[in-house]
């Protein structure tokens, strides 16, 4: 597995950090915090602008092309596999790691990371989460999605609007002929991509099966060296800007290019798109009528890199519920050492804006042998709003999965089928308003 560092990841606060790299010995307290704190605003502000020359140089390279090979080679920090199936990853000696050729700067974010990370393990900061990653696990690019049915088109697309650009990738079934189908919006983990996405979760299958859309964002390198969905920053975390604002695009546009159903929009992800997904339904709650988040976290549970890595320890705060209530399905496996398990609690009590609900407890076994907890919430028409899969034993990988696609456990509940199922069962509330 490779483990390739982004820049967004340098909005650090070194001075809190007291990485101890500003040469203020024999300063005042107060002083010194002084003079690191100005040096550490320095420090950001040219990273910001290395971020911005860095993204501006990717869109004049895509610029023209339908579809950006992936890169032949990028800097890496080479990660090594767990020794037990449900395992952390783990990082070896940085000095024995390949050097690789890396495109548009990719080798410089990748000496400015290492130079991070030593700093906090100089300071006394464990960096072990840093290896595992802020965004919920990083995964080996997989296998190309299967074959398209003869009749299904599985094509590239993308979105620009003010927040910036992204490709995407949307599956339309055989059975389409122009009617007002329902839209899953897929959005993959990090290191992934539509195609890995898509023959991991084996959506597009589903969606010939069950006939609907599905489209699949593309996080590019340019936002972010592991193509993680920055759910952590505070600017992705807003309605009307940033990463919401494209990715609540790109379902608005499936839904005008092919007549879709704008009642039946959905969300769905994995880690940090799982995360996403979850700041989806708190930003776009008017535009998404379901949401399923695997093994992710609540919007607003990190603000920054210090609090991320305290969320992904299960050490976060919690964050508040949501002020519209936007019906979701969740799973998560209690032994994922990657994102907490904790995180999926706090995903369910902020969709909970709802009170007064009925819970129902089911225990159950996957053909597979994975032992489950499903829990789950309804209304009092009897229309579930909330369910609860909680895998036990299972680490941090799409459950049910098809090993064709990257991180994922066969063994597991099928949880694409039952996110459809939760998804078909509701369309958006009628007079739906802004978050």
């Amino acid at each position: 597995m490779k483990y390739v560092p982004k820049m967004d990841f340098l909005n650090l606060d070194l001075a809190k950090m007291k990485l101890g790299a500003f040469g203020t010995s024999g300063l005042g307290t107060a002083e010194a915090e002084g003079q690191r704190a100005a040096r550490a605003a320095r420090m950001s502000a040219a990273l910001g602008r290395f971020q911005r020359r860095q993204a501006d140089a990717f869109a004049r390279w895509a610029e023209g092309r339908d579809r950006p090979a992936e890169p032949a080679g990028t800097a890496t920090i080479d990660m090594e596999a767990p020794k037990s199936p449900n395992g952390a990853w783990t990082a070896p000696d940085p000095a024995a790691a390949p050097n690789h050729a890396a495109p548009d700067g990719a080798d410089i974010a990748s000496a400015v990371m290492r130079t991070v990370r030593d700093s906090l393990a100089k300071g006394g900061i464990p960096t072990g989460g840093f290896a595992e990653g802020f965004a919920g696990g990083f995964v080996q690019p997989g296998k190309p999605a299967a074959a398209v049915p003869a009749g299904a088109r599985f094509e590239d697309r993308v979105f620009t609007a003010a927040a910036g650009s992204r490709r995407y990738k949307v599956y339309v079934p055989s059975g389409y002929t122009g009617q007002a189908l329902p839209v899953i919006l897929m959005l993959h983990g990090c290191t992934q991509n539509p195609d890995d996405f898509a023959a991991g979760t084996q959506m597009n299958r589903l969606a010939e099966e069950q006939t609907f859309l599905v489209a699949y964002p593309e996080q590019p390198q340019s936002a972010n060296m592991q193509r993680c969905w920055n759910w952590y920053a505070a600017g992705d975390q807003a309605r009307d800007g940033g990463e919401p604002a494209l990715l609540a695009g790109i379902a608005q546009a499936v839904v005008k290019e092919f007549s879709a159903d704008p009642d039946r929009v959905y969300a769905a992800g994995l880690s940090a798109g799982g995360a996403a997904a979850a700041i989806l339904a708190a930003t776009y709650p008017d535009l998404f009528a379901a949401v399923g988040v695997h093994s992710g976290l609540a919007c607003g549970s990190a603000r920054d890199v210090a609090s991320a890595f305290a969320a992904m320890k299960g050490q976060g705060g919690a964050p508040g519920r949501n002020r519209q209530a936007v019906p979701t399905i969740v799973f998560h496996g209690d032994g994922d050492r990657t994102v907490h398990p904790a995180n999926g609690d706090q995903v369910v009590a902020q969709a909970m804006a709802v009170s007064g609900l009925a819970e129902t407890v089911e225990q159950g076994k996957s053909p597979g042998g994975v032992a489950y907890t499903r829990t789950v919430r309804s209304d009092g028409t009897g229309q579930a709003r909330l369910e609860y899969w909680v895998l036990h034993g299972a680490g941090h990988a799409w459950s049910g999965g098809s090993p064709d696609g990257s991180f994922t456990d066969p063994s597991g509940p099928d949880a694409s089928r039952a996110m459809v199922r939760f998804f078909l069962g509701h369309t958006r509330a009628a007079g739906a308003g802004r978050a």
